[in-house]
């Protein structure tokens, strides 16, 4: 029985992709001084896999700073505003500042064509960057309890900034909906353009970090075209 067990456990080791065991490895960290929130700004943790539940606001230390916001978390999370909402043709940029190295590769980003998203009906489009190895990739979260979609799965580009030895790097990350396309670009160039009816482009746009990333967020711009 024992041999049994040490051999699925070693099959899983073996198959098991690398994120999968670096994020068993690296759980939500706790983070003093979390959950209270600029006004106006709402955020939603992912879940947490032992409860089943959200994960705990505690944990994410949401604060502005400058002319942006920052946040410190354990979760991921998105943020956003009611008021950032738009449809039709509209462009929308951010800079992204990661701060620190991740203990293992992870994400942040802005997210677009967002409703529901403080309930289990959420959907939304989102875009990120992974500035560890440079690659981003873009996704659509259908509900809150099913797993993401990969609309572009994770890419290298040599658009994306890498991190320093610090683990420091910022991105501009936008997106232009116009004509019913959806281009997505990093520091201005190009790495995607799809067709917008393929993708949640009408509704709230806000942000996206995933978990212990400590992310300096600039404004969001969102001009109507």
């Amino acid at each position: 029985m024992v041999k049994r067990f040490m051999t699925a456990a070693a099959v899983f080791l073996l198959f098991a992709p690398k994120q999968t065991l670096a994020a068993q490895a690296d759980p939500d960290r706790t983070v003093a001084g979390g959950g209270n929130f600029p006004a106006g700004w709402h955020v939603r943790t992912e879940t947490n896999r032992q409860t089943g539940q959200p994960a705990p606001l505690e944990n994410v230390k949401f604060t502005g700073m400058g002319d942006g916001l920052h946040t410190t978390v354990g979760p991921a999370a998105i943020y956003w505003r009611d008021r950032d909402t738009i449809s039709g043709n509209y462009h929308v940029v951010a800079k992204l500042s990661q701060m620190k190295n991740p203990a293992h590769p992870e994400a942040f980003g802005i997210i677009i064509g967002g409703k529901n998203l403080a309930d289990s009906g959420q959907t939304y489009t989102y875009f990120l960057v992974r500035p560890i190895d440079g690659m981003y990739s873009i996704r659509r979260r259908a509900s809150y309890s099913s797993r993401p979609t990969a609309v572009v799965e994770w890419t290298a580009s040599d658009a994306v900034t890498k991190a320093d030895t610090s683990g420091r790097a910022m991105n501009e990350l936008s997106i232009q909906v116009q004509g019913g396309k959806a281009k997505f670009m990093v520091n201005a160039k190009e790495v995607y353009t799809g067709d917008a009816a393929n993708l949640d482009v009408n509704g709230v746009v806000g942000y996206r970090v995933n978990h212990n990333l400590d992310v300096h967020l600039g404004p969001l711009g969102i001009h109507k075209l």
